[in-house]
């Protein structure tokens, strides 16, 4: 219970502090970076709900994130959406988008498991994104699409985009929270353990696994409306980039895979770390890192951070616990044993 109010203490003061950034940060480069990196809490705990929870690691769902890119992108257009806030209650609507074209894919896909499944979803990515190059009535190709410029410039641009990834976070955290804690997600976690036993007990473990992949779609092309509206640009390349995908990987594995935390705290180390690298290293040297820090990950701390962090901070209240003999008596028993 103790341990129970203090990560709800540390939640909300997290969320706090959250809320206050940008009015206290006015430097618009952190701002920018703040913004991605609430982006990438949002698709990688995404990602987790999948990957994670069911031990299915995709490394196709950038693809989704192009989708809902294209989607918001597309749709604004058609229906002639200004930019301005109501531009952001499109959001949603690419997310559904994307989640519906994910159905088909996903049952075709989560009928294969471990490296097929890995494989067949790499494949998915670039066939959407040949897709987004070859579709030019719909994409305008390589040239690429642009998107609602939105009302509000100079100092407060950063502003609305920084609150509406933050409330994307928070919403997909809280989803990820509530299906690891209810039976949605004691199956997926029996999928991820034993899927041939689970399917034994009854557990309908292919529409289980087809509404992870949904929903981590749904979320992901949410942020990838986002990112659209954020860059008022759109090109295959970027909406559909492998890298997103090892990202994600890479930041729920960080902190912890399976984990709600694990996502939030890799998300938070990984994403800065990159844009940093990116900026000081222009020779293409921040994939390095990447690599890097796969290899550290996996070889030292194979679990993520947070269930490492918490297993020794366990152990150390355990063995604080454990009864010390008063000093009298380990002074009688000593003289005791030494007299024997």
């Amino acid at each position: 219970m103790k341990r129970k109010r203090v990560q709800a203490a540390m939640m909300v003061a997290a969320v706090i502090v959250a809320a206050v950034f940008p009015l206290v940060v006015s430097n618009a480069a952190i701002d920018s970076v703040a913004i991605f990196t609430l982006m990438y809490v949002a698709m990688a705990s995404a990602w987790n709900i999948l990957g994670g929870f069911t031990g299915y690691v995709s490394l196709g769902h950038a693809s989704f994130f192009g989708v809902g890119a294209y989607a918001f992108t597309i749709l604004c257009h058609v229906w002639h959406v200004p930019g301005g806030w109501i531009t952001f209650a499109m959001l949603p609507v690419a997310g559904v988008v994307a989640a519906l074209i994910a159905i088909p894919f996903g049952w075709v896909a989560l009928r294969t498991r471990k490296h097929t499944f890995v494989v067949i979803t790499i494949a998915y990515l670039f066939i959407f994104q040949l897709l987004a190059y070859n579709l030019t009535g719909l994409t305008n190709g390589s040239a690429g699409l642009g998107s609602p410029i939105p009302s509000w410039t100079g100092s407060f641009f950063n502003i609305p985009f920084f609150y509406v990834a933050l409330a994307l976070a928070l919403i997909v955290i809280a989803v990820a929270a509530w299906i690891r804690s209810s039976r949605l997600g004691l199956h997926l976690l029996a999928i991820r353990d034993d899927e041939d036993r689970a399917l034994g007990l009854g557990i309908k473990t292919g529409r289980l696994k087809l509404s992870a992949f949904v929903i981590a779609a749904l979320f992901i092309a949410m942020a990838g409306a986002l990112y659209a509206y954020y860059i008022t640009y759109v090109y295959p390349p970027f909406a559909m980039n492998p890298l997103d995908d090892l990202a994600m990987a890479l930041m729920s594995f960080t902190g912890g895979v399976g984990t709600i935390a694990g996502p939030i705290i890799g998300a938070l180390l990984v994403e800065p770390s990159q844009q940093y690298f990116t900026v000081a290293f222009q020779s293409g040297l921040n994939l390095v890192t990447y690599g890097g820090l796969f290899l550290v990950v996996i070889l030292l701390i194979p679990r993520g951070l947070w269930p490492t962090l918490r297993d020794f901070v366990a152990s150390r209240q355990s063995r604080q616990r454990v009864p010390q003999a008063p000093a009298a008596e380990t002074s009688v028993l000593s003289s005791e044993g030494g007299g024997q």
